[in-house]
């Protein structure tokens, strides 16, 4: 069984958007119909110690109260109250993945909204940046460097603020829109990629270069918004099969080695009518099913 983490607080702030609702309707569409070997688990929501520990004193304040408002809506949502404990719990099931895929090899977490966030700002519908909240209790936790996968369609320049400092965590990012755009350096790369027919031959390129090092995990934020049909980041050309085809590479790449991965549902957004509720969530499930089939 691979462990999928979600609860409802999820799904808790007001303002309705796919990031603040996307996880309800996958973990809905899983009770209506189940994918063999995936069980979904609620996560223990995070601290605001732990959250301290990544993002700046004054930016987490204004996240759980809502003061200032510009700081409180850096990441572009209109503040409430069911913010904070949607925060806490969201990036809860992301440390959760992380460290039980130590122990069990795979696991999961619906998570969204993670990349873009900065130590001391929410950025592009991002609030507080679990991927490094979660690469670092890996650490704490003696699970060796750490991997972090972002396939989302938008670079992650906010994953690549705040890892600078760090020599254990490492980032390949393959994006295929220039929003938030970082410089690479010794431990991170990133390619923007302009035609859909270089998009699986780079992130294979890029995977056998991580060959050469050894981690203890690969975090994967694994974006559906590449899909052409997407409102934000579509590259024409990127359909539901090279989407398959990509879960398959990563999650295949993964068990090749003995890599345990935890992955979370990054980017994707709803535009009717090429791209509803249903289609998008359908795209979210393949990484849910390829997750599964790696484990049989």
């Amino acid at each position: 069984m691979v462990p999928v983490y979600y609860s409802p607080p999820y799904s808790a702030a007001a303002f309705a958007f796919p990031t603040t609702r996307k996880a309800k309707w996958i973990a809905e569409s899983l009770a209506a119909s189940p994918i063999a070997d995936i069980t979904l688990e609620a996560p223990q929501s995070l601290t605001e110690e732990q959250i301290l520990q990544t993002h700046d004193a004054g930016y987490v304040c204004a996240i759980k109260t809502g003061k200032p408002t510009e700081l409180a809506q850096s990441q572009d949502f209109n503040w409430d109250a069911g913010l904070w404990p949607m925060v806490l719990a969201s990036n809860g099931g992301v440390v959760a993945a992380a460290v039980r895929a130590l122990r069990d090899g795979a696991a999961g977490s619906l998570s969204s909204g993670l990349h873009h966030a900065r130590r001391d700002r929410g950025y592009g519908y991002c609030t507080f940046n679990g991927l490094v909240i979660a690469a670092k209790a890996v650490l704490t936790a003696g699970g060796g460097n750490v991997l972090i996968l972002d396939l989302d369609a938008h670079c992650g320049g906010g994953t690549y603020s705040l890892i600078a400092d760090n020599p254990h965590i490492w980032q390949v990012d393959v994006s295929v829109d220039t929003f938030d755009r970082h410089e690479p350096d010794s431990r991170t790369t990133l390619d923007i990629v302009g035609l859909a027919d270089e998009y699986l031959a780079t992130i294979w390129r890029r995977l056998r270069e991580c060959e050469a090092r050894r981690f203890g995990l690969c975090l994967y934020n694994a974006g559906m918004d590449p899909h052409e049909d997407g409102p934000d980041g579509a590259l024409p050309g990127i359909d539901h099969r090279m989407l398959q085809e990509r879960e398959r590479i990563v999650f295949e790449w993964c068990r090749r080695r003995s890599l345990p991965i935890a992955f979370v549902t990054a980017g994707g957004y709803v535009r009717e009518p090429q791209m509803d509720k249903a289609r998008l969530v359908g795209l979210h499930r393949l990484t849910l099913q390829a997750a599964a089939q790696v484990r049989n």
